[in-house]
């Protein structure tokens, strides 16, 4: 007697999206906003934002839940509580973030853990992927320590560098430093999703 089998249920991915104290963290809404459209079942999107970051979007004009440094301290009162950065990073399979200030970067290079996205990257599982896109400031991005900064992210962390691009930028500058545009982040992060998937066919 024929059996028929029953379709595959693929789970859908995680992206795990993390937003600092650039100006470019106003296209926010419209990243996520991009990839809900044209991925839509295919996964799911939570975002991480410094205090900073939300000076540039509103959280309530993203298509996903945000969250920031006050969650984690308010989700957690007593030691059996769950520790918020380690959830997330158990529930991510990809932590992109887009944009990836100075500051952060410099952190993140450094091992320090001050903040939600910090705390995460620290804890990350090292099998998963993270993309990280820099912006900043021209003379901020020609400084020395960004390139040794990012040598550490690349060479011994194993991130993905999606590089700024050269326009006028909003402190009035022109060069190199503004964050790649909304659609090429979105193509690689989909390229991302793309491969995952791809390994586990």
């Amino acid at each position: 007697m024929e059996t028929t089998s029953s379709p595959v249920v693929r789970a859908k991915k995680r992206i795990l999206i993390g937003a600092t104290g650039s100006v470019a963290s106003v296209k926010i809404p419209l990243i996520v906003r991009t990839l809900v459209e044209e991925l839509g079942d295919l996964i799911e999107i939570k975002v991480v934002a410094t205090n900073a970051a939300l000076h540039f979007f509103n959280p309530s004009n993203v298509l996903a839940e945000v969250l920031t440094d006050k969650h984690e301290w308010d989700t957690w009162k007593v030691i059996s509580d769950p520790v918020l950065h380690i959830e997330l990073r158990k529930w991510a399979d990809l932590f992109v973030i887009c944009p990836l200030d100075a500051n952060t970067l410099a952190k993140a290079a450094q091992g320090l853990c001050d903040n939600l996205i910090t705390c995460i990257l620290r804890a990350w599982d090292e099998s998963r992927p993270v993309i990280v896109c820099p912006a900043m400031n021209t003379n901020m991005w020609n400084h020395k320590f960004t390139a040794r900064h990012l040598s550490i992210l690349t060479d011994e962390l194993g991130y993905r560098v999606i590089p700024p691009i050269s326009k006028l930028l909003a402190c009035g500058d022109l060069g190199v430093g503004a964050m790649a545009e909304y659609r090429t982040i979105v193509d690689e992060i989909k390229k991302e999703i793309d491969c995952m998937k791809s390994i586990e066919d």
